[in-house]
């Protein structure tokens, strides 16, 4: 077969997540509205985000962090610790979020499972979280191999297909960012499979490699299997 190694992502390509930071962030604002107008409010935020990436990685732990410290910068110090520890708990119930998966999410994954490749998940951000996505998802039995690594990159995903697969050129990638997801897999001689997800972190945007042989875009999971019957 072509494709003998299959890495799905995690956050919004099998379950919902963005859409959790979405909501808390318009709590957020709501919350600081005395102190700041949201437009600006969120530019403060993703400035803080960004520049804690090297910090705290990525998750509502790092968000969480980001959020308080903008609340800080945003009213000059003077944030009550009441609005604080709103905050705190904001983070605290999406840690809690019961999961929910995506539509064919489990019928792809037990898809790839059955048909003898080698499955894996590799997603990124704080361990303890996705760990429990993962547990409450139901999927862990599907998979070969977890990965949850800081960054996804051509040397991450190289070395993951390389070590635990028959290596990237016969690996296929399939996530819903095209930054993380995507581009990095096909440097690494991946395939890379994007199945679009209709809230993004602006962070992860990135224009897709349009004529590239190994990029294909799926219009959701429920066509996974077909495409990749294609492939072989």
């Amino acid at each position: 077969m072509k494709v003998t190694t299959i890495g799905f992502d995690a956050d919004d390509t099998l379950w919902h997540n963005e859409r959790f930071f979405v909501l808390t962030q318009e709590r957020f604002a709501g919350i600081l509205a005395d102190f700041t107008d949201r437009d600006h409010l969120e530019t403060r935020l993703l400035e803080a985000e960004k520049r804690n990436i090297r910090h705290y990685g990525y998750g509502v732990k790092g968000f969480t962090l980001s959020m308080i410290e903008t609340a800080i910068e945003v009213t000059e110090a003077r944030v009550p610790a009441s609005t604080i520890q709103q905050i705190l708990e904001f983070g605290q119930e999406m840690l809690r979020h019961p999961i929910e998966l995506l539509p064919h999410a489990r019928e792809a994954v037990e898809a790839m499972s059955a048909s003898h490749r080698r499955v894996f998940l590799i997603t990124k951000g704080d361990l303890l979280d996705q760990e429990r996505k993962l547990t409450e998802s139901a999927l862990r039995d599907f998979f070969d191999r977890v990965e949850i690594v800081s960054e996804k990159t051509p040397d991450i995903y190289a070395r993951i297909f390389r070590d635990h697969g028959d290596g990237p050129e016969h690996a296929m990638m399939v996530g819903n960012s095209m930054k993380s997801d995507i581009l990095p897999a096909i440097a690494a001689g991946a395939w890379g499979v994007h199945v679009p997800f209709d809230l993004a972190w602006s962070l992860e945007a990135a224009d897709p490699p349009v004529g590239n042989d190994r990029y294909h875009s799926l219009n959701d999971l429920g066509e996974l299997h077909d495409f990749v019957n294609q492939l072989d």
